[in-house]
């Protein structure tokens, strides 16, 4: 199966339905869609007496061969722990097709700028 046919078969659970296996009620998120939300202030306020979690933060320098990076790393490892029993959630920073993308075009270089968050383009 290629990537996009793997994508085009993927069911999306809504987000609700995560929410509910976390412990969240409705009113401790704010939905935007039926697929992402954010988590309100009043969540942590509730949970501020319980042990924290743990916190474990991606980061690369490049990119393997195969093009795996940070954030394929990132969804192994939590669909991995929540494989094993564990409690995930996964939040991925806006991912960027790095700042610019460079073009040979007839001996010079032209920079094509994407959308991104370094804010010097």
């Amino acid at each position: 199966m290629s990537d996009i046919e793997i994508a085009r078969n993927a069911k999306l659970k809504e987000i609700r339905e995560i929410a509910n296996e976390l412990g969240l009620n409705e009113e401790e998120i704010e939905t935007y869609g039926k697929y992402k939300a954010k988590i309100t202030e009043d969540a942590f306020k509730k949970n501020k007496d319980k042990a924290n979690g743990k916190l474990i933060l991606v980061t690369a320098i490049n990119p393997t061969p195969l093009g795996e990076g940070k954030t394929t790393m990132s969804i192994g490892l939590a669909d991995g722990l929540r494989k094993i029993g564990k409690k995930s959630i996964l939040a991925l920073r806006e991912p960027s097709l790095r700042t610019s993308i460079w073009n040979k075009r007839r001996s010079n270089r032209r920079r094509l700028c994407t959308n991104s968050t370094n804010g010097r383009y």
